[in-house]
């Protein structure tokens, strides 16, 4: 699967995702696991996914618009300058904003109190086609309400198996969901909330809560690995994300998000007529001149198609783990099975050109003899 260009040596699905064993007390926050290059690699490797993941978002997008049910939906849970509004700015912003359906869950209002604990989270739901962002979550309400005894023990305890139905059924309906926790040391959190009180333009962030909520900090640490325990699923896993060196935690939940995106086969919907007959229409509402300028444009256009359609065949058999840990043959055998795919998939474009070409040279001829005919007023 060959991919050693990518700083990854594991899938950051296998290498983050908390399982049964998973001990919050052992994590290492300041880890990278699963990567051995440097923040400039890993910097480097999110600005390249970000093409890939914006051709991925479109075609999810598009699949949405004629009738699709799938969706994404990121749930980014973390304690005070983990980095979820990094996330969400670092890594959503490499998509176009009209696919993305973004949430943040502060405390309930007087209205959302009145109803059931995941009445507001139903409503905010992203729409078929688009990736939603929960900043904060329903998960809120076994950590928050936990820790400050918002609630009696048997209301919110009963809340992990709801919550596992809730998630079961958002998948059964489509929705594919992604859960990152941002885990910070306690002595990172500490620089950070001390360098929003150094500098002016970040006080704003700072809130008297934060300190008080540091002092809760073995507390948030129980309730946390009580959700990982508890609600980490086949169909909706935790992925416990070490936040102390924050291009890393970007990375890693861009390389989630994007490999995710790749095994959902997202493709290009395909409409019910053919484009043969509406360029034929199209042609006969436009100008010579015009149909010129569309035949010069036909190679670059389809080119681009290919360029794209390869880059994403291609990114299917990109993440590799350290030699040793497959089978060095199934992965070639994979590799040379996904670039057969992509040879086929260019052959056929490149005769559809072919026919395109031709068709548009028609269409031009035809154009000038009309203009020739029109100007002689006949």
């Amino acid at each position: 699967m060959g991919k050693g260009h990518s700083g990854w040596t594991e899938d950051p699905r296998d290498a983050l995702r908390a399982r049964p064993d998973f001990s919050l007390e052992e994590f290492d926050r300041g880890a990278t696991p699963g990567f051995r290059g440097r923040k400039s690699d890993g910097k480097a490797l999110g600005r390249q996914r970000g093409t890939l993941l914006s051709e991925l978002q479109e075609r999810l997008f598009a699949e949405g618009r004629i009738g699709g049910s799938r969706s994404v939906l990121c749930v980014v849970q973390g304690l005070d300058t983990a980095g979820k509004g990094g996330v969400t700015r670092h890594v959503m912003s490499m998509v176009d904003p009209q696919g993305v359906a973004l949430h943040s869950f502060g405390p309930p209002t007087e209205e959302e109190l009145k109803h059931h604990f995941l009445w507001r989270i139903r409503r905010a739901l992203p729409r078929p086609g688009l990736i939603g962002v929960f900043d904060r979550s329903h998960y809120e309400d076994v950590l928050v309400v936990r820790v400050d005894d918002l609630a009696p023990r048997d209301v919110w305890e009963q809340r992990y198996d709801e919550i596992n139905r809730f998630e079961k059924d958002l998948v059964d309906c489509g929705t594919v969901v992604l859960k990152f926790a941002l885990m910070v040391s306690q002595d990172e959190q500490g620089v950070r909330l001390m360098e929003r009180l150094d500098r002016p333009d970040k006080r704003w962030k700072f809130s008297g809560n934060d300190v008080r909520t540091r002092g809760k900090w073995n507390a948030y640490q129980e309730a946390y690995q009580a959700v990982f325990e508890r609600t980490s699923t086949d169909w909706a896993p935790w992925y416990v994300i070490p936040a102390d060196h924050k291009w890393y935690s970007r990375a890693a939940i861009t390389e989630i998000l994007t490999q995710t995106m790749i095994d959902m086969d997202l493709g290009w919907p395909q409409p019910d007529w053919d484009p043969f007959d509406m360029r034929e229409e199209l042609a006969a509402e436009m100008s010579s001149r015009a149909l010129k300028a569309s035949l010069s444009d036909t190679v670059d256009n389809v080119k681009s198609a290919i360029a794209e359609d390869a880059s994403v065949q291609r990114e299917e058999v990109e993440v590799q783990v350290e030699d040793g840990d497959v089978d060095g043959a199934s992965a070639k055998a994979e590799e040379r099975a996904a670039l057969a795919e992509v040879t086929a998939q260019k052959a056929q474009r490149f005769a559809e050109l072919t026919r395109t070409r031709q068709q548009k040279e028609r269409l031009v001829e035809q154009a000038e003899a009309r203009e020739t005919l029109a100007r002689e007023g006949r």
